[in-house]
């Protein structure tokens, strides 16, 4: 047999499986009874984690009430602040000032004059002030202004007007109360 045979048919060799190690049982083994400790621990770790998120669930709607409570109140001081300063640049207007210096009985001279403090000369005409104003800020001539008229007076509500024909003239009118859903159109 020569080498190049050889190589084209390669001899096999047989393998040898392993033993399979078999053996007879007498009788089954018993089964072992689970820990009730590690189950009731189980139990109970789930139980706590559960408890846990639902308190920190409760925590956090709580904040957002109060967050939502804060945030209104807020917005109600923003509003009452607003309405403070609007009472404040009306009441510190020149149209407020003479209406108000005109009440107490002070008049407005025809020149101003002023006074150096310095020296104490008086500059202008320094001509003394007639009982008659040159401007009357509370008479006819004078512009209405908003922020200097008092708010007008409504009616409390426990009140019901005397008869039905003065309060529609009064107010527009209101949408009807709906008590049976809203309506909705017909369709087939």
């Amino acid at each position: 047999m020569s080498l190049q045979t050889a190589r084209a048919h390669p001899q096999e060799t047989p393998r040898s499986e392993p033993r399979r190690r078999l053996r007879a049982l007498v009788a089954p083994e018993p089964r072992r009874r689970p820990k009730v400790a590690y189950a009731a621990l189980a139990v109970a770790g789930a139980l706590a984690i559960g408890a846990a998120q639902v308190g920190i669930s409760f925590a956090t709607t709580q904040d957002a009430f109060v967050l939502a409570q804060l945030t209104s109140q807020q917005h109600d001081l923003d509003l009452q602040k607003q309405a403070l300063h609007e009472n404040i640049v009306g009441l510190s207007s020149p149209q407020s000032l003479a209406s108000r210096a005109d009440t107490l009985g002070l008049v407005v001279a025809g020149s101003a004059s002023y006074l150096r403090v310095s020296d104490g000369t008086v500059l202008g005409s320094g001509d003394v002030a007639d009982w008659t104003s040159t401007v009357n800020p509370n008479g006819s001539t004078s512009v209405g202004n908003a922020l200097l008229l008092p708010p007008p007076e409504t009616p409390p509500q426990d009140e019901a007007p005397a008869d039905d024909a003065t309060a529609s003239d009064t107010g527009p009118a209101l949408p009807p109360t709906v008590t049976d859903g809203l309506p909705s159109p017909t369709t087939r």
